[in-house]
């Protein structure tokens, strides 16, 4: 595999502690970059969804019918204030 030499700035705290991460897990600082790019940067990592946010799990829509002006009257609605 062709490696492509690459440089990169990192804040030193950032650096110091990347590199406690590494040595704990018995790899190179380069080693240890490229995993964490090669897990962000996989086409099969996909974008979080309304589906997996736990904050949404029992959302059901309402059958009602949305006003046309709830963008920008909204205050009224939620609040009845005008």
């Amino acid at each position: 595999m062709y490696m492509h030499r690459t440089t990169i700035l990192l804040p030193e705290d950032l650096r110091r502690r990347a590199e406690s991460v590494a040595a704990s897990q018995g790899l190179s600082l380069s080693e240890l970059i490229r995993r964490q790019l090669a897990k962000v940067a996989s086409p099969a990592t996909k974008s979080p969804s309304r589906r997996d946010d736990p904050l949404f799990k029992n959302w059901k829509p309402s059958g009602k019918a949305t006003p046309r002006d709830l963008s920008t009257d909204h205050d009224r609605y939620l609040y009845d204030e005008a």
